[in-house]
């Protein structure tokens, strides 16, 4: 059944629709363990406990940041999900370290909703936490598909959202690490505009076939919600 989820957000780590839909795109099953990759306040995986029983066997919740961490770590707390869902403080870029905190070679799904950003291009946000949450200043999209690579069982999936400008970079990075891309989809403020973030899949080990699946509408005619983004919110 389902529950009402609390969770501790500040200024610095928060949340937004791309992680709504990366958590739903991601289709974690019960059975599966998975991880959540520069996790912020956790939203990606906590939002696959929002039904319990459907939720994963055991989720991990990776940041840099400490102050990330502390926050998921009080929203695991009070939800009473200390069994199923592991806050780590981590440099996923140190795969060394990542492998003392992490089972290498056991996740079914691995996610991470990335830095949007090159590093030196763009004017920098404000804050340090920003800095590293919108540039790639601490971790590339390669870091994050070496690291994935390590964490994934042969068959495992990742699952990363990023604006279209960045397709190639992502499926190429995946590529370089043996995870090849299966499939893909735009997502579209409405059906007569262009994409402003694509989520896509890659499958540790798999054959070259990728799936281009219809474009997900957030607004309909009339500027609401579309009936699947509300589903996604569990509005309806």
């Amino acid at each position: 059944m389902g529950y009402t989820l609390s969770i501790c957000v500040t200024r610095d780590h928060r949340f937004g629709t791309d992680a709504f839909l990366l958590s739903d795109f991601a289709n974690v099953r019960r059975k599966d363990l998975a991880c959540d990759l520069g996790t912020g306040c956790g939203i990606i995986p906590l939002l696959w406990f929002r039904n319990r029983e459907e939720g994963p066997k055991q989720a991990y919740g990776v940041d840099i940041q400490p102050l990330a961490i502390q926050q998921l770590q009080f929203t695991v707390e009070q939800a009473n999900l200390s069994e199923r869902m592991i806050p780590v403080q981590a440099d996923l870029s140190d795969l060394d370290a990542l492998k003392k905190s992490l089972p290498f070679g056991s996740f079914d799904v691995v996610t991470c909703n990335p830095p949007y950003k090159k590093a030196n291009h763009g004017i920098l946000s404000e804050s340090r936490s920003d800095i590293i949450a919108r540039h790639e200043t601490m971790c590339s999209i390669d870091d994050v598909c070496k690291a994935a690579a390590k964490l994934l069982q042969f068959g495992g999936r990742l699952c990363i959202c990023q604006r279209p400008e960045r397709l190639l970079d992502v499926m190429e990075a995946m590529r370089r690490q043996k995870i090849e891309p299966k499939r893909v989809r735009f997502v579209q403020k409405r059906g007569d505009t262009a994409p402003w973030l694509f989520l896509v899949e890659g499958r540790k080990g798999g054959n070259r076939f990728l799936k281009v699946e219809p474009p997900l509408i957030i607004q309909d005619d009339n500027g609401d919600f579309s009936t699947e983004l509300q589903k996604i919110y569990r509005l309806i």
